[in-house]
């Protein structure tokens, strides 16, 4: 067996199925095309990167529970993609997972602005998760691990990873708590 095999088992990095693949993919490229058109249309202003955390503190409190879940949500399903799965532990904080996810997820719904004053794309992976997140839940009671990893993964990719993507375009309040001059 080679090196580099045993490094692969040992991190057991995941093998994406092209769909996912392509996603990952996808969202970056049309993440910085759309940044790029917005940047531009704003006079391509200076973008330094910094920390400044003032416009989560003055934000509302559903837009402060929404990050709340999101943030949660993105920690611990790192974590859990990472490791073992089946124990106690991975159970516990599974159930935090699913509870952060909803939080997110339903939080989402009392947010607009992306849109104007309507729903955007986003709020359909909101309404995907609520739908998909019990069922995964049922799945892995009922030991179909194979669904629940799917579902689980799925959400964890489309719901926190491509929507969060999003949540950073320029003008959006996670933009200016980074990088806003």
């Amino acid at each position: 067996m080679t090196d580099l095999s045993q490094t692969n088992r040992r991190l057991r990095l995941p093998k994406l199925p092209g769909r996912r693949r392509a996603l990952l993919l996808i969202a970056p490229m049309a993440y910085g095309v759309i940044s790029w058109m917005i940047i531009r249309s704003a006079g391509n202003p200076p973008i330094r990167f910094r920390i400044d955390i003032s416009p989560m503190l003055d934000a509302g409190v559903i837009v402060q529970l929404h990050v709340l879940g999101a943030v949660t949500a993105f920690v611990i399903g790192a974590v859990l993609l990472r490791g073992v799965k089946g124990s106690g532990l991975h159970r516990k904080l599974g159930y935090t997972w699913v509870a952060a996810m909803t939080l997110a997820a339903i939080s989402s719904f009392f947010l607009v602005g992306l849109n104007g004053n309507n729903y955007s794309f986003i709020h359909g992976l909101s309404a995907w998760t609520i739908i998909v997140l019990p069922m995964a839940v049922v799945a892995a009671r009922r030991k179909n691990i194979r669904k629940h990893a799917k579902d689980m993964t799925n959400m964890f990719l489309g719901g926190l990873l491509v929507a969060g993507l999003f949540a950073f375009l320029p003008g959006r309040m996670l933009w200016s708590i980074f990088f806003a001059a």
